[in-house]
């Protein structure tokens, strides 16, 4: 299996791919500190990376078909000047989180020889700007205002060139709040020109992205891209995705799939964490039936969603199938290049 690459193709007619969940929230299950820290989960990849290997393993254990790497509070600004790192050690650090993941893929089909699954895909997570600030302006995108097309291509692109130089099979650019800094990634990712990406954003309602643009010219934009395979929504409120969708599904261009992965329910407060947890969501799973008749081709989830809970979200999807009967209908094809 070392040699061996599965590269990607999302057909929405074959049925999703389920996502991973919350790798933050999976950390923190087991004693993991990250509240308040700058770096987020990304600091494991420094300090304890058999932690995140292990949180990977346990969603690629819950069924899982991608992946995606503690990076999405990763970059050299932020690893040089918390880590006191240079930037060629930054390079390599953020590298490293899809190394972990692939090493991480590799272990699991070992120990599971008998599951004829498709091969887990890793994605490589890119972050808004706005993450490494830790100001809560990756829900607002309000920093877009001041900074150029030109200038968030310039921080985002060290980041794209290294998980693509580690062999990402996909680029996950997520939680984007604003239409500036999304036509920065769309640009950016044409200077990598063998390389696939979704792009998903943060949501204020279900009409608009955090910036207060309309989600429906999000997804116009996403559909000048022939390099996106899915345009969608992550870390909004469940009950947001249907109306999103559906505000947008004219949108969406031929072979652009939607790609959909909210968090609990419950809301982020600065200071004092998770709150209003009477707002949780029991279940993704019974919505994700109402997504996938909308279109989207990849689902999971995103804050304080859990292994257990993809495994529900993968049960809703694909029943008890077999794996092997599973895998012929994902839209998924495998491509073995030796």
């Amino acid at each position: 299996m070392d040699e061996i690459r599965a590269k990607p193709f999302v057909d929405v007619g074959w049925g999703p791919l389920i996502l991973d969940g919350g790798l933050a929230t999976e950390l923190e299950s087991v004693g993991c500190k990250l509240q308040g820290d700058p770096l987020w989960s990304a600091r494991l990849l420094h300090t304890n990376p058999c932690a995140v290997k292990e949180a990977h393993y346990r969603f690629l254990c819950a069924g899982a078909d991608v992946i995606t790497t503690a990076t999405y509070q990763a970059s050299i600004e932020g690893f040089t000047k918390h880590l006191e790192m240079t930037p060629e050690q930054a390079n390599q650090l953020i590298g490293s989180g899809v190394t972990l993941a692939k090493d991480t893929v590799k272990h699991f089909i070992a120990e599971n020889p008998q599951a004829e699954r498709v091969v887990p895909l890793v994605a490589g997570s890119i972050g808004p700007y706005g993450a490494f600030l830790h100001d809560g302006s990756e829900y607002t995108g309000a920093y877009a205002e001041d900074m150029s097309v030109e200038e968030l291509k310039a921080w985002h692109r060290p980041q794209v060139q290294s998980l693509v130089t580690a062999g990402a099979d996909l680029i996950a650019m997520e939680t984007i709040p604003s239409m500036k800094e999304a036509e920065a990634l769309v640009e950016l990712l044409r200077e990598f020109p063998d390389s696939k990406g979704w792009l998903s954003f943060s949501c204020k309602d279900g009409q608009s992205i955090s910036d207060g643009r309309r989600f429906s010219e999000a997804v116009h934009l996403a559909s000048r891209s022939s390099q996106l395979v899915a345009v969608g929504v992550n870390c909004c409120p469940p009950s947001l995705v249907q109306p999103l969708l559906e505000s947008a599904q004219s949108q969406r261009r031929a072979g652009l799939s939607w790609v959909v992965y909210p968090n609990s329910g419950e809301a982020w407060d600065k200071e004092y964490g998770w709150r209003n947890t009477e707002n949780r969501v029991s279940s993704v799973a019974d919505l994700s039936v109402v997504w996938m008749e909308q279109g989207a081709a990849l689902i999971g989830g995103c804050c304080r969603i859990s292994p257990a809970d993809i495994m529900e979200l993968r049960s809703q999807i694909h029943g008890r199938l077999p794996q092997g009967g599973r895998s012929k209908k994902l839209g998924l094809r495998q491509v073995e290049e030796k």
